[in-house]
């Protein structure tokens, strides 16, 4: 019998993708025993509407160049395929009708546990899938920290954000070594961001 694939999933705007998505990736996928984490750009995120935005296959391009060395982390377009706004529950049933034997895991900073009431179907998102939670500064508890299908993971805490860095293109300072090098390229070469 074919073991079960356990598979994280780290959903994001990824705008850009930087070095603390790709440590907090690889950290969560070692420390849980996942045999991947897909990165699931999502094209559009109900909860934040952005002009700085690019266009998701962009976004797509420079996450599957940052992840191509490492073949547990994934840049997955699935959520390109689906109607928009993307909500989370439906991304979750359309990977688990395409991969029925697959465990998916909800991979987020904990900082997204203060309003996970206010997500789409909330509840059936913690009766159907466990979710991993790295740790993130200040955060106030709240009834779901104790939650039983949710799972704290240590994880190193990356005060890093693609806000900052999209502040910095904008202000044509360095943003070396706080992106992976190839995603560093792309953005130079296309002027992203100025």
């Amino acid at each position: 019998m074919m073991k079960e694939k356990k598979i994280g999933l780290y959903f994001g705007s990824f705008n850009p993708i930087h070095i603390g998505h790709q440590i907090i990736g690889e950290t969560i996928c070692t420390n849980t025993g996942l045999d991947a984490v897909w990165f699931i750009i999502s094209p559009q995120n109900p909860f934040k509407v952005s002009h700085n935005l690019l266009h998701e296959f962009d976004r797509f391009d420079m996450v599957e160049a940052a992840l191509s060395a490492n073949p547990k982390l994934v840049a997955s377009d699935v959520e390109f395929h689906l109607p928009k706004p993307s909500y989370t529950i439906d991304t979750l049933q359309h990977l688990q009708q395409k991969y029925p034997t697959y465990l998916f895991y909800l991979i987020m900073g904990e900082d997204n546990l203060n309003g996970f009431e206010k997500w789409k179907r909330y509840e059936d998102i913690l009766d159907r899938y466990n979710i991993l939670v790295f740790p993130r500064p200040n955060c106030v508890k709240t009834p779901f920290h104790t939650h039983p299908k949710v799972q704290f993971v240590e994880a190193p805490d990356m005060n890093i954000s693609s806000t900052y860095i999209r502040n910095r293109i904008k202000e044509r300072k360095s943003i070396r070594y706080l992106v992976h090098d190839a995603v560093w390229e792309i953005i130079e070469k296309n002027g992203y961001y100025l």
